[in-house]
Formats: structure tokens, sequence, C-alpha cells
């Protein structure tokens, strides 16, 4: 195998933080509801984000399946968009760095990126890789989306996970990626989102909400929803309308609701975004806890004056 290092050309002008957590979502396979490009895009286009490395697009990208964008303008080419695939230093809404890994899912030489991947995370002493996943299930839009944990973060896993098969499934490279932080034990978690089977093929906003919940629960990381929560209202009236239109659609999501009470009615599962009485804080109750812990651990860190 060639050299791993010389897949990505690092940025020498910027400045990385040691022990950041690591968050990653790659787009190609099967992306549900668009969780995972609509999450990483909104990420990249509301954070301030600087490029760390970038991976070499013609030895990752089947160009013939996946054919990059160019802008015809009337009678001449005006815009040329090339796939990226990049590791970028990022801050969230508090400020706080992380590492986010974003792009398309290499076609060619898993491996080869895998070590690269595990290469930058050893560099940069990463203190948690987590990425997403989404797959299509049959489950109502009117319940939350429910999420199947991987990796070795027990307390994720226990906390989240309502759905725990055991079962053979189509990889992709950031379950290689997974297998290998597993086995160098460092803590890695990966969120397979369970999005309702019949809106996979749309852009879901409720799918990159949730997966923004996902990362927040497994880094602390704190990110503005506002918008998206925005269009998810929206985009759910809509779907509203349409059931109430459809008689046999309205039975299937009346079906599906039987059987994802009585399946959650089983389960004491409670996510850790949510207070004792099942309600999900809102933004400003989270960064007013968040700012009362920091204050707590500024005080508890501050040396004692001297007498």
């Amino acid at each position: 195998m060639r050299d791993p290092r010389s897949l990505y050309e690092p940025n020498p002008a910027v400045d990385v933080p040691l022990g950041l957590p690591l968050v990653a979502g790659l787009t190609g396979f099967a992306d549900a509801g668009g969780a995972v490009a609509q999450t990483t895009e909104y990420l990249r286009s509301t954070l301030d984000t600087t490029v760390v490395a970038e991976f070499d697009a013609d030895e990752l990208l089947d160009y013939r399946a996946r054919r990059p964008i160019i802008v015809f303008d009337g009678d001449h080419l005006t815009e040329y968009r090339p796939a990226r695939l990049a590791l970028d230093l990022a801050k969230d809404e508090l400020g706080r760095p992380f590492l986010l890994l974003t792009g398309f899912e290499p076609d060619f030489q898993w491996e080869r990126f895998s070590r690269a991947v595990l290469e930058l995370v050893e560099r940069y002493q990463v203190a948690s890789f987590s990425w997403l996943n989404a797959i299509p299930m049959p489950v109502p839009h009117t319940r939350p989306i429910g999420v199947t944990v991987s990796g070795n973060r027990s307390e994720l896993i226990e906390t989240m996970s309502v759905w725990r098969p055991t079962t053979q499934v189509p990889a992709n490279a950031l379950h290689l990626v997974e297998y290998r932080l597993h086995e160098r034990e460092l803590p890695v978690a990966g969120f397979v989102l369970l999005v309702p089977h019949y809106l996979g093929d749309t852009e879901y906003p409720a799918a990159a909400i949730a997966a923004l919940e996902a990362i927040s629960a497994g880094t602390g990381l704190i990110f503005p929803t506002e918008v998206l929560r925005e269009q998810g209202r929206d985009f759910v009236a809509r779907i509203d309308e349409q059931v109430a239109e459809n008689g046999e659609l309205a039975k299937l999501v009346t079906t599906l609701e039987h059987r994802y009470d009585a399946y959650m009615a089983g389960t004491s599962l409670r996510s850790p975004l949510t207070d004792e009485d099942g309600e999900v804080p809102t933004a400003d109750e989270i960064a007013a806890e968040l700012e009362k812990f920091l204050a707590f651990r500024r005080s508890d860190e501050e040396p004692p004056h001297p007498v």
C-alpha cells in the first residue's frame, strides 16, 4: 500500500489544537431524508471553518458514477464545481473548536483512506470520533426520529440506541474507519438515524435536526438549528396536508404510529437531551446550563488566592 499520508494535502497555515472531537459525515451511498448531506452542508455554511487537510479526489472518486457540476451560461462555461473531501477546523455556536470531516464517500482505496484518517486522528490527538448515517425505516413522521448507535461509547448506546439488531449491512467507508478506531480503543460513536421510509427520498429537515442533536449528545458541542426547525415545521405541515387528503396514506401513518408506540412502550429508554418530563430544552436553556457548568469549571480550576 502506498503511503496514506500522500492521499491528502495538509494546510501548513492552520494551527490545530490537540485533543479535539472529530465529527464526520460523508455522502454517496445511502442517505435517507438527506440527513447527512443537509447536516454537513448546514454546518459548513453556518459555522466558521478552515481547511486542515484536503483529500485527492482524483485518487478516490469515480467521476463517471458521480459527475461534478459545471455551469453553462448561454454559450460558455462559467464555473466548475469539483467534488470535495476535506477535514476542516470548525467552531460551534459557543466558539469551541472541533474537527469536521465532510464531502464525498470514497469510491476507491478504502483501506488507504481509513489509514489516512487514522493518521490524522493520531496527529491531532483526536479525543473522540462521531459520525453520521441515515437509513429508511417503517416509522411515522409524527414521532421523534430514532437513532441506533454503534461503536464503544456505552453511555450513548444505553441512553440513545432504540434499535439494536444483529444483522449484515452493506458497509460504507466510515464503517471501516469506525472499525479501525474501535481496534485502537479510541472513543467512537456512529449515529444511524432511522428516517420514515416514505420520506427517504426527500430532504427531511427533521432528520438533520436529529443528526445535530445526536452530535451534541456525543460531543457536547452546540449548533444553531433555528433555520432548520423553521424549515421542518413548514415541511411537516405540507406532509400533514397530504396525509389528510389521502386515506391510504393516513391509514399507513396510523398503523406505523401504533407499531411505534407499542415498541417504545416496551423500553425505558430516555434521550440524554430530554429533562425528567421528557421535554427537550430550548437552545437558551442549554446555553444557560452550559455557561453555569463552564463557570463552575473555571472556579474549580483557578488557583486559590494568596492570603
